[in-house]
């Protein structure tokens, strides 16, 4: 169902983002509401550098659908209870029932990715991990999910340069972590976890989708069409929508609320 935006080298306005955005999130909801009616399951990973555009992809998506079909899941930390479970014993539970699309903004792949470049297991427990994750995504997949994972890839410049945005925009500080400095030094380290990571999960029942994301619009339009595309879908019928006529006032009057008002500053 995917059309091109103009040429691929041209830069890509933001009226013409907005005008394939605005297309896109109209399949969404289509999608959404087959989802809801066939008893879909569906899954998404996204993974990726810092700064690669995860974030805003997701956010992206989530614009026009319900939060209540749509969840996007972003772990924190695991405790230490959840230490000494099964490794991907803490995702199980947020993967999607009938009627559910998950998305996990990050993943059990965090082991094969960040995990494994900060030092925070061995290399047997990522050698482990490479090995099991695609038995466990076997057993996802015949139980009738719909798994897509994407990895998406940002350039060393790229990086660079949205990294230093957040050093000097106040709006995205929040988004500099003193991990994500350790995690720009060591660029070649996550390129072969990234390549191991691909190399040993990639497989024909999941495979992964690799999205180039240094231009972020296009990244994100690519990157849905894909989506949209993946999942098997049809337009339900709706009913002709008519407003009801209003009630009456009768007699009730309006209560003065002025001195309660917010101020009225712009």
């Amino acid at each position: 169902m995917s059309k091109h935006v103009k040429n691929k080298g041209d830069k890509l306005s933001r009226k013409d983002y907005e005008k394939a955005l605005h297309k896109l999130h109209i399949e969404l909801v289509r999608l959404q509401e087959w989802v809801v009616h066939a008893g879909l399951k569906v899954c998404v990973v996204f993974e990726g550098r810092d700064t690669a555009g995860k974030g805003g992809t997701i956010k992206a998506i989530m614009q026009r659908v319900s939060p209540r079909v749509f969840r996007v899941h972003a772990l924190p930390a695991p405790t230490e209870r959840e230490k000494s479970q099964m490794y991907m014993q803490r995702y199980f539970n947020h993967l999607p029932a009938a009627g559910e699309i998950t998305i996990f903004d990050r993943s059990w792949y965090n082991r094969a990715g960040v995990e494994r470049v900060m030092g925070f297991c061995d290399m047997d427990e990522v050698r482990h991990f490479l090995n099991v994750a695609p038995k466990v995504e076997q057993a996802m997949v015949d139980s009738g999910i719909i798994l897509l994972k994407y990895w998406l890839e940002v350039s060393q410049e790229e990086q660079t340069r949205r990294l230093m945005a957040r050093v000097d925009d106040g709006r995205k500080t929040w988004k500099l972590s003193p991990m994500d400095l350790k995690s720009y030094s060591r660029w070649y380290d996550y390129s072969r976890a990234r390549d191991d990571m691909l190399r040993f999960t990639d497989t024909p029942y999941a495979p992964w989708h690799v999205v180039p994301s240094d231009d972020k619009r296009r990244a994100r339009l690519n990157l849905i069409s894909h989506l949209l595309d993946s999942v098997p879908y049809e337009a339900l019928p709706h009913d002709e929508v008519e407003l009801p006529e209003r009630q009456g006032a009768d007699d009730y009057v309006d209560i003065d609320w002025s001195s309660k008002q917010v101020p009225q500053r712009y």
